[in-house]
């Protein structure tokens, strides 16, 4: 099915049931989606499906102050059903009343940063090390919301200086296995714009470069 690109493509499950796929995404599948921008890509998931009952999409930032094109998505999602969470950090996404009780079959963080700073550059070992302790929170609490065949797909540069984040180790030290690297290209999700975080131009985009993956990862049963 990942050979579908920008369009979505439907096909019959084994219980006659109309399945549709984007890419790596299924409407069976029970998505939550963490730290989105402006939510452009969890509307282009849900208009795919033509549902989002199954999506929860949360934000963790003051959303209409920095992504002024929210709002367009943000109504689109809850015509659509989509559960909509905001003020939510992913270092305690395991100890949200609501999300806890819940198991997902994906859950999807696209380019997380620690943020933005004025004399900061991607270089910064200070800002590397903000990078590196997000990534590791992010692993160390989303695990426990997977159901037992469930996936983390982290989309992420993976070339200099962003590999210093060392992502896939940290996924490792922390149970996740890697099933796979695959390429991100943004045009496979028709709408989607890739917003800055932090404070500085916050709504505007930023470059994807040649070496954009997503990473597929599952739970090592054996770890403990």
């Amino acid at each position: 099915m990942e050979e579908a690109a920008a369009a979505a493509v439907s096909s019959e499950s084994g219980e006659g049931k109309r399945e549709i796929w984007i890419k790596h995404y299924s409407s069976s599948h029970r998505i939550l989606l963490v730290g989105e921008g402006d939510f452009s890509f969890s509307a282009c998931l849900a208009k795919a499906f033509g549902s989002a009952n199954n999506m929860i999409a949360t934000s963790y930032e003051k959303l209409l102050e920095k992504h002024s094109t929210a709002r367009i998505h943000l109504d689109e999602l809850k015509r659509l059903g989509c559960t909509l969470l905001h003020g939510i950090n992913v270092k305690y996404i395991h100890e949200d009343s609501f999300l806890k009780v819940k198991r997902f079959d994906r859950i999807i963080f696209n380019f997380p940063h620690a943020g933005h700073y004025l004399g900061f550059g991607e270089n910064n070992e200070e800002l590397i090390l903000m990078h590196k302790k997000l990534v590791c929170n992010f692993f160390s609490r989303a695990r426990r919301l997977l159901s037992e065949n469930g996936e983390i797909h982290f989309t992420h540069r993976d070339d200099h200086p962003y590999d210093n984040w060392e992502i896939r180790g940290s996924a490792k030290q922390r149970g996740l296995l890697l099933k796979e690297m695959v390429k991100f290209h943004k045009e496979d999700y028709p709408g989607y714009e890739n917003k800055r975080g932090g404070d500085i131009r916050s709504n505007e985009t930023f470059s994807l470069g040649d070496e954009c993956f997503t990473s597929k990862f599952y739970l090592n049963k054996t770890w403990i």
